[in-house]
């Protein structure tokens, strides 16, 4: 059996359905989701985030959809990050999807958020906190780079 990769997905991915630069990457990654072929991590935050979930969301069944809700450790790892100055409290729901991936042991974050999440400088120092506190190094990518290329198969 093959194990299928779990990702953990931000807003801006869901926001990216909609958006004409990203909407090609994002809705076919969500048809990933819905066939069977990935496992899409959402929070409790990214609900918080969009207020109700969009109807494709909710699409996604139940099999191939997680949920991570936060908790004190969740906020530690956050704080961290911005006691550390990877991220200023300005933007500190962005640290808690970092911290939230990498407790929850995601295999990858998927992102269009170019400024503070999928940022190679932000990346090494996120992942610089997460190993010397025992954490695994969090793969961080924007939705194109997860997507199966059914020619390469």
């Amino acid at each position: 059996m093959e194990r299928k990769l779990k990702i953990y997905i931000d807003t801006s991915v869901i926001g990216g359905c909609y958006d004409e630069e990203f909407a090609e990457w994002s809705n076919m990654l969500f048809e990933e989701f819905k066939s069977g072929k990935k496992i899409a991590v959402i929070s409790d935050l990214t609900y918080d985030e969009l207020l109700k979930a969009p109807d494709f969301v909710r699409e996604i069944p139940d099999e191939f959809k997680q949920m991570l809700i936060r908790n004190e450790e969740t906020l530690f790892l956050a704080n961290k990050y911005v006691e550390l100055k990877v991220i200023s409290e300005k933007y500190y729901d962005d640290a808690t999807h970092i911290a939230l991936s990498t407790i929850n042991h995601v295999d990858v974050l998927v992102s269009w958020n170019f400024k503070h999440i999928v940022n190679l400088n932000r990346i090494l120092k996120y992942n610089t906190i997460n190993f010397s506190l025992g954490y695994k190094i969090l793969e961080i990518r924007n939705p194109k780079e997860v997507l199966i290329n059914e020619e390469e198969i």
